[in-house]
């Protein structure tokens, strides 16, 4: 009789130490939402994030590690729009996860609860790498971001209703604080407004639009395809006519391109971190907007940064 109570007594302290409930299970696809999901989710999940600043999330292979990871997620977070059409497919496929199947709740896609640009009137691969659902690089664009953290903040409460209550409370707080920052950001790019730019890749109208500055080309002569030296020659030539104040490429393209034609046009060559961790001092979403607003002021001024 006494071990039988000693054994209860010890299960119930056993039962009062373990957590509520085991920790939401959340794959993220790019390090922009893998961040967006630590500051809604905090404790309360289990964050994987399958990429880095430094890739190309266009060119991913979907590794036995990323096959295991999303055969357990609860959720996964990615932007959707065909931006991860040449790999996750095949996580869905291969790893045969029912929580991530479409139509449910545990497929999230950041790119439905934007409004899209650059949607295409008509596809034709002749023409490069052509997103049907428009440019999926909504995360270049601040405003996205808010938009996208109220979406997810349901979503997650939703999946984990238990922490419900706390994940409400954290998208709250993280709204307040990106709604200061947006103000302030807004602010100090005055500067940008009107200026133009030559984009190494048509990724980011997001945050030209959101900034007022203008995009009068890209290195790329199509989507996806790297330019060749006699491309980059013909845009020199026609550079007089159609003049920007600077070369635009992000942390994960090849720098030469963007290089060669800041020198030979006098123009300077910004590198930008595009998502999360791109470069250094960008460890999270308030680091990467204020980096890439600073390096943008850089370069209206004068200034490279590689």
């Amino acid at each position: 009789m006494k071990i039988l109570l000693r054994l209860a007594a010890c299960a119930v302290l056993m039962a009062a130490a373990a957590p509520a409930s085991a920790a939401l299970k959340v794959f993220a696809c790019e390090p922009e939402w893998g961040a967006l999901v630590k500051e809604i989710g905090g404790k309360d999940v289990d964050l994987y994030v399958a990429t880095t600043g430094q890739q190309d999330p266009h060119q991913i292979q979907p590794r036995p590690s990323l096959i295991a990871h999303f055969r357990n997620a609860d959720l996964s977070v990615c932007t959707g729009a065909e931006l991860e059409i040449g790999w996750f497919p095949v996580l869905q496929q291969t790893a045969a996860n029912p929580n991530i199947q479409p139509g449910k709740p545990g497929l999230f896609e950041a790119s439905k609860f934007v409004t899209m640009k650059e949607v295409p009137e008509k596809l034709d691969r002749a023409e490069g790498d052509i997103h049907p659902y428009g440019n999926p690089h909504i995360q270049t664009g601040p405003d996205n971001i808010g938009k996208v953290a109220e979406a997810l903040t349901e979503r997650l409460a939703e999946l984990d209703n238990a922490h419900a209550d706390a994940y409400r409370a954290r998208g709250k707080d993280f709204a307040a604080r990106w709604q200061a920052a947006l103000a302030k950001w807004k602010e100090q790019a005055r500067p940008l407004a009107g200026l133009t730019a030559l984009s190494y890749h048509k990724e980011w109208i997001y945050l030209y639009d959101w900034l007022g500055m203008k995009e009068v080309g890209a290195l790329e002569p199509k989507p996806g395809i790297p330019p060749s030296a006699g491309q980059l020659n013909e845009l020199l030539q026609n550079f007089s006519r159609n003049p920007a104040k600077m070369v635009v490429y992000a942390a994960y393209n090849d720098p030469k391109a963007a290089l060669f034609f800041s020198q030979k046009a006098g123009i300077p060559a910004v590198k930008l971190p595009f998502t999360v961790g791109g470069v250094d001092g960008t460890d999270d979403l308030f680091q990467l907007f204020q980096v890439t607003i600073d390096r943008l002021l850089a370069a209206a001024n004068g200034k490279s940064s590689e």
